[in-house]
């Protein structure tokens, strides 16, 4: 059962996209800052991250940066997720380290194709 790390700091939105992953068969982990995120990246070797942009502590853009600068997290791919959906975020994410960028409200059925592309289901 491939791991997810799920980073977003809004609790409705953090329970919605986790139990629907979960009936999708991944297991998913939290974090819901970017700090915190960096420290269970470390701890538990996610699978994937779905990383939330506009978090309290430390954004996610600087969390992607953080965690692309260490080993042996640095190859953990990560999805970037953002309600704000401004021109140019999707290259602003991927010059952080983003491999992917998904807009919120989610497309669900979009997210988990782009969820098993990056993990070769």
């Amino acid at each position: 059962m491939p791991k997810l790390l799920l980073v977003e700091d809004n609790e409705m939105n953090r329970d919605m996209l986790s139990r629907r992953l979960q009936r999708k068969g991944f297991d998913v982990v939290f974090a819901m800052d970017g700090q915190a995120a960096i420290e269970l990246a470390d701890l538990e070797r996610p699978d994937l991250i779905l990383m939330d942009m506009s978090l309290p502590i430390m954004d996610g853009w600087e969390a992607t940066r953080q965690i692309k600068s260490k080993q042996p997290i640095k190859g953990i791919p990560i999805i970037a997720l953002t309600a704000h959906a401004m021109s140019g975020d999707r290259e602003k994410a991927l010059e952080a380290g983003c491999e992917e960028y998904d807009t919120k409200p989610v497309d669900f059925p979009r997210l988990v194709e782009k969820i098993r592309v990056l993990l070769k289901m």
